[in-house]
């Protein structure tokens, strides 16, 4: 299969992507793999273990290669073979509440190759923050309510094995809720050039790529992506990256 992640197309039920490629292991669209994608699933709950595996398992671009009931026995099966992408509860044994988290920081040290999709039952900002810090690439987080929906799930776990970053459409409403009351909404300080750019930039495009898209030099794009961050306030603060921060900006303005 082509390791290229589409946007959903129903963006009432669609999981809000972020494709920003904001590191080198970012994988480039047109990328061919050999096989499926190589899952592993941990959740204590045998009931959420088995419907997960109900959802992935006849999706032929998946490869359901273990399930765990906590933390400590998925890290250990990691080492021995890592998979590509690690779906996860956010709270499970042993550290309980945090969990999902604790294995994903883990992660992004001893194999950060791997992504991961940390599920959750409510839309936790701290959480997701939490889970984002250190870098967004190859990171997701999913309300368990979406799990079901079985083309959802794979977009998913096709966009962090791919790099990208996958963000519950709630979510981002409710990280954006406090500033929409205290200020107006800082795309509007952009220009129609800058706009443009990016919303390339939220179809995961790289600067190259906009160049190419918007015939302009890849200077003029650096130059105007330079301006969307300067204008947006927008800091990399080591906790949310500033491309993906402004594609989750322009995303949500647009009522994703």
């Amino acid at each position: 299969m082509t390791g290229t992640a589409t946007r959903p197309t129903d963006p009432s039920i669609g999981t809000l992507i972020a494709r920003a490629r904001t590191s080198d292991r970012a994988r480039g669209a047109g990328v061919e793999r050999d096989g499926p994608i190589r899952v592993v699933l941990a959740d204590d709950s045998y009931l959420i273990r088995e419907a997960l595996q109900e959802v992935l398992g006849p999706l032929d671009a998946v490869d359901l290669i273990g399930l765990y009931a906590d933390g400590d026995a998925l890290l250990a099966a990691i080492d021995t073979e890592p998979p590509d992408v690690v779906i996860l509860d956010i709270r499970m044994p042993p550290s309980g509440d945090d969990e999902g988290i604790r294995v994903a920081r883990r992660l992004r040290e001893s194999h950060p190759d791997v992504g991961v999709v940390v599920l959750s039952q409510y839309a936790g900002a701290r959480y997701a923050l939490a889970l984002l810090e250190g870098g967004a690439e190859g990171r997701g987080y999913l309300l368990k309510e979406r799990v079901h929906d079985r083309g959802e799930l794979l977009a998913a776990i096709e966009v962090v094995a791919q790099g990208g970053t996958t963000i519950d459409p709630s979510l981002v409403q409710e990280l954006l809720a406090a500033d929409r009351q205290r200020h107006a909404s800082p795309l509007d300080e952009l220009t129609p050039r800058e706009r443009e750019v990016l919303a390339e930039m939220a179809e995961g495009r790289s600067n190259a790529s906009i160049a190419e898209s918007l015939v302009l030099t890849k200077r003029a794009v650096e130059k105007h992506v330079g301006a969307i961050f300067q204008k947006l306030c927008l800091e990399d603060d080591g906790v949310v990256s500033r491309r993906v921060t402004a594609v989750l900006l322009y995303l949500a303005e647009a009522d994703l």
